[in-house]
């Protein structure tokens, strides 16, 4: 690269000066209970209805679940599922919103949802660039899926703060983010 630079009469020096630095991407630590939810926009049915994480979940009790992909085997067939069986039982304990977040577009979660009968009891929140994902420490990169997706969990946020946390240990698991397992928690 030297070479190539003083041929064209440019000092490695002046030339460093100009550039900018090596930019790296450094993995977040993943948020844990006591933290407060990240403020990031979420889109519902189409890009242009935005929900903030923040806003969502400043009062009251929500609970998140995550899932790498929507119409995924595992998703489609197990959590989600679950979470529409349950969503009675859950909300009779105080939780006023119950969200279903996946690295996916907005289209295909409203899609997903129509799929599966979750309106009036899942709110299907689309994380398109995966910013909310990142945001909390629990992204994974799934190249099959396409890139970086969520790692499955299941939260439970009061007032704004994360009281219980559950994510699958190998990220992408059906065990301890299912409704059943979370249910008790509430």
């Amino acid at each position: 690269m030297s070479a190539t630079l003083a041929r064209r009469g440019i000092s490695f020096f002046k030339f460093a000066q100009y550039t900018k630095p090596l930019q790296c991407s450094v993995r977040s630590m993943s948020i844990k209970v006591g933290d407060s939810i990240p403020s990031v926009d979420l889109f519902e049915d189409s890009p242009t209805t935005s929900v903030n994480s923040g806003t969502l979940c400043s009062s009251g009790k929500v609970v998140i679940f995550a899932v790498p992909g929507a119409f995924t085997p595992g998703c489609s067939l197990t959590h989600l599922p679950g979470y529409v069986n349950d969503s009675d039982a859950i909300k009779a304990k105080g939780v006023k919103e119950l969200v279903c977040v996946s690295v996916n577009d907005p289209f295909v979660m409203a899609a997903w949802g129509k799929a599966h009968g979750t309106e009036g009891k899942i709110r299907m929140l689309a994380d398109p660039c995966a910013e909310f994902t990142k945001a909390l420490g629990l992204g994974q990169d799934v190249a099959v899926l396409g890139g970086v997706r969520s790692k499955r969990y299941s939260m439970v946020v009061e007032d704004g703060k994360i009281t219980q946390l559950n994510v699958e240990p190998d990220g992408k698991g059906l065990s301890c983010s299912l409704a059943v397992n979370t249910l008790p928690q509430l």
